[in-house]
């Protein structure tokens, strides 16, 4: 069986980020989303708990995909999993210059460890959780930028926090 693992702060899990784990998914038998709580990331919306919910219930219909909370380095979950990949999405030469350091040092902590770049389809190629932040603070519609399956939890988890 061949696994990948795609990986992300995922706050929130966008439209952007779904489109990278579907592919994943079409293209490997198991798909394992990681969400890394990712400490120099500052403003962050949910907390880590919060955003495996959102994981979940955005890759719900996906049968092959699978989503948890590691607070560790992405190659040993990789090794933790026995995938033979990484898969990253990247929207810009910005992107892939960064993916690339990073899949340089994810192989040489584990050799043959594989780093798969798609490139971001161009509907989604704007998007970030930045900016969906932006969109769920100002109370602005949701449904062009994050899953559907999610927007009421979003709301939910940001109301309660509000309140």
């Amino acid at each position: 069986m061949r696994t990948a693992i795609c990986s992300g702060s995922f706050d929130p899990i966008t439209l952007g980020h779904l489109d990278i784990i579907r592919r994943a998914a079409a293209c490997f038998d198991r798909v394992c989303v990681c969400v890394s709580p990712n400490a120099e990331k500052k403003n962050q919306m949910f907390t880590p708990e919060q955003k495996l919910q959102l994981v979940r219930a955005a890759v719900e219909d996906l049968p092959n995909v699978e989503a948890e909370l590691w607070p560790g380095l992405l190659a040993d979950f990789a090794a933790a999993h026995n995938a033979s990949a990484i898969v990253r999405g990247v929207r810009n030469v910005t992107d892939f210059d960064v993916e690339y350091q990073m899949a340089r040092i994810n192989s040489g902590i584990h050799p043959g460890l594989e780093t798969m770049l798609l490139p971001a389809s161009a509907e989604y190629q704007h998007f970030s959780s930045s900016m969906a932040r932006e969109m769920i603070r100002y109370h602005q519609p949701l449904e062009k930028y994050l899953p559907m399956s999610i927007i009421p939890l979003v709301r939910d988890m940001t109301e309660k926090k509000e309140g």
